[in-house]
């Protein structure tokens, strides 16, 4: 399976830690984010990753160019963000037709990958999208994610006042290229995954329980927060 991780984005609630350092460089306890998520999915059995960049992107060039990963990631410059529906169809050919993981690369986790792959290969008949939540200390805040018995997605409650759980969606995926030929037929370049595409396919996506870890790092309290939080964290089992 291959990977295309986004991390072309300005991370603009980071400022003024961003101003010098784009989003997916920002240091975890000493270990820049985009590197986590680089061994998370190598070590896990991911191919080949695609990294898009953008925003300080000879930044992102030169630090790849030295990782241990690099002879197996590739990296597409976009010089207008294309939104994250938008950078999955202009690299449909890189995907190569098979089913690819797809995640916002600005987010801190750690997941078991094998299990998220077997999750989605035992799926229902009919859903083409795996998708990660995570469990929110405040789920007012954030998209909580509705499911029916089968664990197929059947609403989206974005930031209400009563929310009918506390799983929130991960943006990390397992997709089917089913998802390229929807993106296709939407016929223009820039594409919002959240808001085009996912509401169109509730009923054929599933969740998939993230039992590590997982926070939105985009500001500055949530990146200390996190990166205490990760170092504390157990170990996957």
């Amino acid at each position: 399976m291959r990977a295309l991780l986004l991390a072309a984005g300005l991370g603009t609630r980071l400022r003024p830690l961003t101003l010098s350092v784009p989003k997916c460089l920002v240091p975890i306890n000493g270990t820049p984010l985009l590197d986590i998520w680089l061994d998370l999915l190598f070590e896990g059995g991911i191919e080949r990753v695609l990294v898009n960049t953008g925003y300080l992107a000879e930044q992102v060039r030169a630090h790849v160019a030295a990782s241990r990963w690099r002879s197996r990631v590739d990296l597409v410059h976009e010089d207008e963000l294309l939104g994250t529906g938008g950078t999955v169809l202009a690299n449909r050919a890189w995907l190569g037709g098979q089913p690819f993981l797809l995640a916002h690369a600005d987010n801190l986790t750690r997941f078991d990958l094998a299990a998220f792959v077997e999750r989605h290969r035992i799926r229902p008949a009919g859903v083409v999208l795996t998708m990660m939540t995570f469990r929110t200390d405040d789920p007012k805040s954030c998209g909580i994610v509705e499911t029916d018995t089968e664990g197929r997605v059947i609403a989206f409650h974005e930031k209400v006042a009563d929310p009918p759980g506390d799983r929130a969606n991960a943006a990390v995926y397992i997709a089917e290229p089913e998802l390229l030929e929807f993106l296709s037929g939407l016929d223009k370049p820039v594409i919002d995954l959240s808001t085009e595409v996912l509401p169109a396919f509730l009923g054929r996506m599933i969740t998939f329980a993230n039992t590590g870890y997982h926070r939105d790092i985009g500001t500055p309290e949530a990146l200390i927060k996190g990166a205490a939080e990760y170092r504390a964290a157990p170990p996957l089992k």
